[in-house]
């Protein structure tokens, strides 16, 4: 007899209704009879094997499997209420990925509340201890999460790359409570998004995007938690022409934070004195940082030191080759890239508890979104950087 799952079957049924899907539909797609479909969903029914159920979550819902395992079904924040900074009309052309994606992230938000037993373990919260008002100067809230995050200018102009730059902001930022999650958003619009919430914030970045957008979009997206409220960052960002008031001025600073906190003016004022801003001085002081060269070339264009046409015609030329590296970067190797969308710090809680006996394998398959037979791969993975 076959085994049969603690599914939650309300849950099922939500998860088929959300997504917009018909039981024919879903019955075509399994191969199976309505009937069979229907059977999956009632109470006291057949439950659907392990294996049809990793199907009907990854394939057709588009849902993490542990959901299907919950007491009751998800209590899923709206986006709109979740990105209130951005213009109605951007946030009804959300597409799908993006929402996807958006759920995902509030399901590893109920896996980390799981994994810590509801509580933040971190001994310093930053999104606790520090906050901003839109109308904050940004220079001086830059030097306040430096100053929390303890890493210096001196560090920072140390490491020797970018992928070295982002590893270590991914690390000071968790280590202050705040996850942070990676996935290939096969969008080329948004590089990244926030949800904020009083116990467990995340921050997902797209993985498609250059290592220096990466950076940039993890403080954008930290300063729009220390705002208390979600974020998207947008590559395009000719949507604040439609922003007034505090929404506008929320995502300004955002910008100028992020700017400021990566380049301290300080220093970039020094630098300009003996760099010359053509494309190789941009590189150069690109490098200096760990940024992308239109961080630099903003702050040029913010002390007019490049007019408005320059810096639209080079930011435009810089985003059509990056969008062109990814297309042909598209793939990798699969557990590495598991390890690199989960990151150090969530893999350490799953994988240490785990060996504790506190679950047992599909649990673990459950938190880290892979199948059971993937995780000796991304085991070993994992513990082979570690």
């Amino acid at each position: 007899m076959i085994q049969q799952l603690p599914i939650n079957r309300r849950t099922l049924k939500w998860a088929r209704e959300s997504a917009n899907i018909s039981v024919e539909e879903v019955a075509f797609r399994m191969k199976k009879d309505t009937a069979t479909v229907e059977d999956w969903e009632a109470e006291g029914g057949e439950s659907p094997t392990y294996i049809q159920l990793e199907k009907l979550s990854y394939e057709i819902y588009k849902r993490p499997i542990a959901i299907f395992f919950f007491p009751d079904p998800p209590k899923e924040v709206d986006p709109k209420g979740s990105f209130r900074t951005l213009p109605a009309s951007e946030l009804d052309d959300l597409p799908s990925n993006f929402l996807k994606l958006f759920r995902d992230a509030q399901a590893m938000q109920i896996n980390l509340e799981e994994l810590n037993d509801g509580t933040n373990p971190e001994p310093q919260k930053i999104f606790r201890d520090l906050s901003f008002t839109p109308g904050d100067n940004a220079q001086k809230a830059a030097a306040t999460v430096r100053d929390y995050l303890g890493v210096s200018l001196e560090t920072q102009l140390k490491w020797k790359d970018m992928n070295t730059a982002l590893k270590e902001w991914r690390r000071s930022i968790e280590s202050k409570g705040i996850y942070i999650f990676k996935d290939a958003f096969h969008l080329d619009e948004i590089s990244g998004f926030c949800i904020y919430d009083n116990e467990f914030p995340v921050i997902y970045l797209n993985n498609s995007m250059s290592m220096a957008r990466q950076v940039f979009t993890l403080f954008h997206e930290l300063a729009h938690l220390l705002l208390k409220t979600g974020g998207i960052d947008k590559c395009n960002d000719a949507f604040l022409r439609k922003l007034r008031g505090a929404n506008r001025r929320a995502e300004v600073l955002c910008n100028k934070f992020t700017g400021t906190f990566l380049v301290p003016d300080s220093d970039f004022k020094m630098m300009l004195e003996e760099t010359e801003l053509d494309e190789k001085g941009i590189q150069q002081l690109a490098n200096r940082y760990k940024v992308s060269r239109e961080v630099i070339l903003r702050k040029c264009l913010d002390r007019k030191l490049v007019d408005e046409a320059y810096y639209e015609e080079k930011s435009k030329q810089w985003a059509e080759e990056a969008q062109r590296r990814r297309k042909q970067g598209e793939g990798g190797n699969y557990y590495r890239n598991i390890v690199a969308y989960r990151g150090d710090t969530y893999l350490d809680l799953a994988f240490k508890q785990y060996y504790q006996g506190r679950f047992d394998t599909i649990q673990l398959a459950e938190y880290l979104g892979v199948k059971v037979t993937s995780i000796p791969g991304v085991e070993s993975e994992y513990f082979s950087r570690t």
